[in-house]
């Protein structure tokens, strides 16, 4: 199972941008560390990051044709992106919402998501372990092989 992951806009600059909320891990240290985990539950994965929402959209829109599932961060697009939200309707693939940070305990904006309700769950608030508990679930479901 070939499982795209998604990183919406400013996680490519994880590591320098808000560290007491997202901590000093990179974006490319995050990817290699999804990577790392994903291998050992049997599972391939890509990753797509943009700033640009036109671009997550195609990319979404595109995704039948190479993977199995996605498992998506839209970032601040979470919590406006009636554009994403749809693209992620359109599809038949299972998706999964993740947050490094928990989304529910910061800023009123952010207590909702446009994305999250044509997703499987949205999974938030703990880091690293948010990516990896949504690979578990993808490998662990008999029903997405």
């Amino acid at each position: 199972m070939t499982i795209l992951i998604i990183h919406g806009p400013n996680l490519n600059m994880l590591g320098t941008r808000e560290k007491l909320v997202y901590g000093d891990m990179s974006l490319e240290d995050l990817n290699e560390n999804i990577k790392q985990k994903a291998a050992s539950l049997d599972l391939q994965v890509d990753f797509f990051q943009s700033n640009h929402e036109g671009e997550i959209i195609e990319k979404i829109q595109q995704s039948p044709q190479n993977y199995q599932c996605i498992i998506i961060n839209p970032a601040a697009y979470t919590h406006y992106s009636v554009a994403i939200r749809d693209a992620l309707a359109s599809i038949d693939l299972p998706k999964i919402e993740v947050h490094l940070s928990n989304v529910h305990a910061r800023e009123d904006f952010r207590h909702q998501s446009f994305t999250a309700g044509v997703c499987i769950g949205q999974i938030c608030g703990f880091g690293l372990q948010s990516y990896f508990l949504a690979l578990q679930y993808f490998a662990n479901s008999s029903s997405i092989k």
